[in-house]
């Protein structure tokens, strides 16, 4: 019963979302599979490439609650988290809550926003609460951020923090559809992208959603596959082009998200072929390489490389 809820819930949801959303079928269920573990998401890629789009479908299809920050160099932590303010009325302070207090959140184009307000993402990420001025505040449950990253522009750019990087679970390029999938979306624009949006309903509760993400935790791991992972992450670290690899908590991810892949395919058991087929997505983001472009996409493909290189080496249990 348990594999079977998880894989009806990842299904639900991606043939939903999937209706709107044109040629990543394997994305939309590693988002899901990412937010059924509690983790957070990088979506990169060109403009109009359904990012933003896809982050509030989801929203829809799971009836979480879905806010959006445009990040920007000048936007604040109080823009994200809030304030505590002066009641005109009353006189008495009282607390403003920001955007941050939702179930799925889009920062899009975070690379805009400056290390300041980065900052103010990193404790809700990591622990599910925010300070404001000194006062705790826990966030709703679920929690996931979906941040877009700006991969054309440079003015107005900042570097992202690996600290940061390393929140998220794993990162997704959306680039643009093929050719079929272009004439798709012209066919079916009036009627997927007006009415139909809007009236969209919740196809899984948020019970079945929170039980879902147990069983997903119960997936059995042998000692064989946890040593696989652990020495492919080792061996990654130590390749002489890398100067900065993945943390502990990239292990932890990979291994979480290799279970997502083994319900997929109807299993309650990781095996190697798991590992290979999520490393790029949990690691590129997190690799930083000695030799660097400048380019953000064509760093990312650099680290791909470097990801398929050291784990080719690797012999995977049998």
């Amino acid at each position: 019963m348990g594999i079977e809820l998880v894989k009806k819930v990842i299904e639900s949801i991606c043939e939903v979302v999937s209706r709107y959303v044109v040629g990543h079928e394997e994305d939309i269920k590693l988002i899901i599979v990412t937010l059924l573990n509690e983790g957070h998401v990088i979506l990169y890629g060109p403009p109009g490439s359904a990012k933003t789009m896809t982050a509030n479908i989801i929203a829809k299809a799971l009836g979480l609650g879905f806010k959006r920050i445009q990040f920007t160099p000048d936007i604040l932590p109080s823009d994200i988290i809030g304030a505590k303010v002066i009641d005109p009325k009353t006189g008495e302070l009282r607390t403003v809550k920001g955007p941050i207090f939702t179930n799925i959140l889009l920062a899009d184009e975070i690379n805009r926003g400056n290390p300041k307000s980065l900052s103010a993402l990193l404790e809700a990420m990591q622990e599910g609460e925010v300070s404001i001025e000194g006062d705790i505040y826990e966030l709703p449950k679920p929690f996931t951020v979906i941040a877009t990253l700006n991969t054309i522009e440079t003015q107005g750019i900042f570097p992202l923090p690996i600290a940061v990087l390393d929140r998220f679970m794993i990162s997704l390029n959306f680039g643009y559809p093929d050719e079929l999938g272009e004439e798709e979306l012209l066919i079916n624009n009036d009627i997927l992208y007006g009415p139909k949006l809007r009236e969209l309903r919740p196809v899984v509760s948020i019970e079945e959603l929170m039980k879902a993400s147990k069983e997903l935790s119960k997936v059995s791991v042998i000692g064989d596959i946890v040593k696989y992972i652990v020495k492919f992450i080792r061996k990654l670290r130590s390749d002489e082009r890398v100067y900065a690899g993945p943390s502990p908590r990239a292990t932890q991810h990979l291994l979480k998200i290799a279970k997502g892949l083994a319900v997929m395919d109807g299993r309650d058991y990781v095996i190697p072929d798991d590992v290979k087929r999520v490393a790029k997505p949990v690691l590129r983001h997190r690799v930083v390489l000695k030799e660097r472009s400048g380019d953000l996409m064509t760093d990312l493909r650099l680290a791909e490389g470097v990801i398929e290189s050291v784990l080719s080496r690797i012999e995977p249990p049998r």
